[in-house]
C-alpha cells in the first residue's frame, strides 16, 4: 500500500477540499443570479480540466506541489469577490488537489487499488459536509479555507520528509498505451460516465430519509472496491459487485437492498481508475484526467435537465449490467498484464 501518513493525509485533505467547495458554493454562490452557470464552470474545471493539466502535472513530477497548489487556490476562491470567478477558481484548485494526490497514490501503490480506494472515497462524504454546512451559519467561513491552508503546508512537509526533495518519481512521459491501443480506454470512459450519470439521476422513494446512508454507502464502497480487486482480481471483483447490484438494484425500492446496491455499484470506481494507470503507465495524471472527464459528461445530462432515465429499478439494474459487460474485457489479464 502506498505510504501510510502520506495516504491518511492526502485521504483527509481529499474530504477536506470537496467539503469546501461545496460550503463554498452553497454559503457564497447560491445566491448569485448566475448559480446555475457557476456550477457549470466549476464542474468544468474540477473535472474536465483534469485531462490536460494532468499531462502538465506527470511531467512536472513534483505532485505534492501541485496538490499544494490546489488547496491554496481553493482556499483563495474564498477570497474572490465575483461568483464566476470564484467558481472557476475553486473548480481548478480541486483538480490541482485531485491530481497531485492520485498520482502520488498511484506511483506508491503498485499492483494494488485499495490505496486509491482508501484516497477517494473521502470525497462523497465531504461534498455532503460541505453542503449541509453551506446551508447554514453555524459554522465560520473561515474554517474552511484554513484548513486547507493548514493541510496544503502539510503535504509539502510530509512529501519532502518522505521522498526526500519535493520531486516525486514519476514515470517518463508516455502518451502511448502499454499495449499500443487506446481500444481498452473506451469501455472505462463508458463505464465512468455511467457511473457519473446515475448517480446524479437515480431516484429512490426514500431517498430523503436515507439520505446518510447512501453517502456512507457511496463512500465506503468506493474504499471496499480496492480491497476486493486485490483480494480476488479485477475481473472477479467487478463481476461480484456489478453483478449482485443488478439483483439488489431489482429490489430497491425498499431501502436496505437500494443502499447495499449503491455500495457494490460504487466499488468499481478505484478499479477503472487503476486500470486506467496501468494501460498508461506513462501518463497516470492524464489518465487519471480523462476518466473524470468522463464524470463531467455524466453531470451535463442532469444539468441540462434531461429526464432522467434511472427512476426505475429495473434501468438501474440494466445500468449495472452493461457496466459489467464493458468492463469486462479492459480488467482482464490480457490487457492489463496483472
Amino acid at each position: 500500500m502506498a505510504r501510510k501518513p502520506l495516504l491518511a493525509l492526502y485521504s483527509l485533505t481529499h474530504f477536506w477540499v470537496d467539503l469546501s467547495c461545496a460550503f463554498l458554493a452553497f454559503r457564497f454562490l447560491s445566491g448569485s443570479a448566475d448559480f446555475l452557470l457557476c456550477l457549470l464552470l466549476y464542474n468544468f474545471c474540477a473535472f474536465a480540466l483534469q485531462m490536460p493539466l494532468g499531462l502538465w502535472a506527470d511531467g512536472l513530477d513534483r505532485n505534492g506541489v501541485v496538490a499544494a497548489a490546489g488547496c491554496g487556490l481553493t482556499a483563495a476562491a474564498f477570497l474572490v469577490p465575483v461568483p464566476l470567478a470564484s467558481a472557476v477558481t475553486a473548480g481548478v484548485g480541486n483538480a490541482l488537489f485531485h491530481l497531485g494526490g492520485g498520482i502520488d497514490v498511484l506511483n506508491t501503490s503498485g499492483k494494488r487499488a485499495a490505496a486509491l480506494g482508501v484516497f477517494v472515497s473521502p470525497g462523497a462524504v465531504g461534498l455532503y459536509v460541505g453542503t449541509f454546512w453551506g446551508g447554514g451559519t453555524a459554522i465560520s467561513a473561515l474554517l474552511p479555507p484554513a484548513g486547507l491552508l493548514i493541510l496544503g503546508g502539510g503535504i509539502l512537509l510530509l512529501c519532502r520528509r518522505t521522498m526526500g526533495s519535493l520531486r516525486s518519481g514519476n514515470a517518463p512521459v508516455e502518451t502511448e498505451p502499454v499495449r499500443g491501443s487506446w481500444l481498452p480506454l473506451i469501455p472505462l470512459f463508458l463505464v465512468v460516465v455511467l457511473r457519473s450519470w446515475m448517480g446524479l439521476g437515480q431516484s429512490f422513494p426514500w431517498k430523503a430519509e436515507w439520505s446518510l446512508s447512501l453517502v456512507a454507502a457511496l463512500a465506503l464502497g468506493k474504499a471496499a472496491g480496492g480491497f476486493l480487486m486485490d483480494a480476488v482480481g479485477p475481473r472477479r471483483a467487478a463481476g461480484w459487485s456489478l453483478g449482485l447490484a443488478a439483483v439488489l438494484y431489482l429490489l430497491s425500492g425498499d431501502p436496505i437492498p437500494g443502499i447495499f446496491a449503491v455500495f457494490l455499484f460504487n466499488m468499481t470506481m478505484p478499479m477503472t481508475l487503476w486500470a486506467a494507470a496501468k494501460i498508461l503507465p506513462g501518463a497516470k495524471g492524464f489518465g487519471f484526467g480523462l476518466l473524470t472527464f468522463a464524470l463531467f459528461l455524466g453531470y451535463l445530462p442532469v444539468y441540462l435537465g434531461w429526464p432522467s432515465v434511472f427512476a426505475w429499478p429495473w434501468t438501474c439494474a440494466a445500468a449495472a449490467a452493461l457496466s459489467l459487460a464493458l468492463l469486462w474485457r479492459p480488467l482482464g489479464k490480457e490487457v492489463l498484464r496483472c
